[in-house]
């Protein structure tokens, strides 16, 4: 239980930090977890970013401060966090269904928005498959890009769509390495892993690669190359289609395993999605796997 009150510390966190820029941070500091796994938690166990949450927080006190007062909407516009009366508004009224003025007069259209309290329920003969395995210091290489939290279930499906057919897809019907590139991804099979890595880049951002297991040689231009020391991984293996099998796993291991696990706790800010080379993506029989890393609690 010790993951559902790290998540409600963060709501209140966000509560009593709710009007100032560092609110996420001030969560991520009260959570006592890397704001990484926080984002990534806290979406999987509220359906909401932490972005659309403070927004959505914000929105429905801006509409008590409409009712309770006489305030200019400049004044409510920099205290919730606009730089104007017109993107408050906007906000406000898409939020609402109606602009401030509107509610003003008719108070019973007011969005109702109350701080989320987490609760979890144990359900038996469900458990999660996965097994606890000691892998050696390896690296991955491959494309990488910054993604925020915020739209990031969007944009990753197209960065990899974007790689396949524009790298992966015209190296396959050529059949043979042309360039250093066309060599790497060859030899070092990226498209095996989709690698999640917050590197403290910035607040509310993470780095993505698609990746594969990094076999040696020389890494060409446009390619990176990130490294992981010896550790544990709780590998969660996953059959079916893609996204959706993968993503039930994925929200289980959030909502189910993270919570209720005793021993293991998170490692380091990082995840790994591997996907099999053979079969069909959109096949039932299709395999993939989540890997978490992770170290026994003291």
């Amino acid at each position: 239980m010790e993951w559902i009150e790290s998540i409600q510390r963060a709501i209140q966190a966000m509560e009593d930090h709710l009007l100032e820029e560092a609110v996420k941070e001030a969560a991520a500091r009260a959570a006592l977890i890397s704001p990484f796994y926080l984002e990534r938690s806290f979406k999987m166990m509220t359906g909401f970013s932490m972005g659309e949450y403070i927004r959505c927080r914000r929105l429905y006190r801006a509409a008590l401060d409409v009712i309770a007062g006489d305030e200019k909407i400049i004044d409510l516009a920099l205290r919730y966090g606009y730089d104007t009366p017109e993107s408050f508004t906007k906000a406000f009224t898409r939020f609402h269904g109606v602009s401030p003025l509107q509610l003003k007069k008719n108070q019973r259209k007011i969005r109702v928005f109350l701080p989320l309290q987490i609760h979890i329920t144990i359900q038996g003969g469900n458990e999660m498959n996965f097994t606890i395995e000691k892998k050696p210091a390896f690296a991955v290489i491959g494309y990488e890009r910054k993604f925020g939290f915020e739209h990031s279930y969007q944009e990753i499906p197209a960065f990899w769509d974007e790689i396949s057919a524009g790298k992966v897809q015209p190296l396959m019907k050529k059949g043979k390495a042309e360039t250093e590139e066309e060599k790497a991804i060859l030899e070092n099979h990226i498209g095996d892993y989709g690698v999640c890595v917050d590197d403290g880049i910035a607040e509310g951002a993470f780095c993505y690669f698609i990746a594969g297991e990094y076999q040696g040689g020389k890494i060409p231009e446009g390619m990176q190359l990130y490294e992981f020391p010896e550790m544990d991984w709780a590998v969660f293996p996953c059959q079916g289609p893609l996204p959706g099998a993968l993503q039930s796993v994925n929200t289980k291991i959030f909502q189910e395993w993270l919570p209720n696990n005793p021993k293991y706790e998170i490692a380091v800010p990082a995840n790994i999605e591997w996907y099999s080379p053979e079969g069909m993506p959109d096949a039932d029989d299709y395999r993939s796997a989540i890997w978490i890393p992770v170290k026994k609690r003291k």
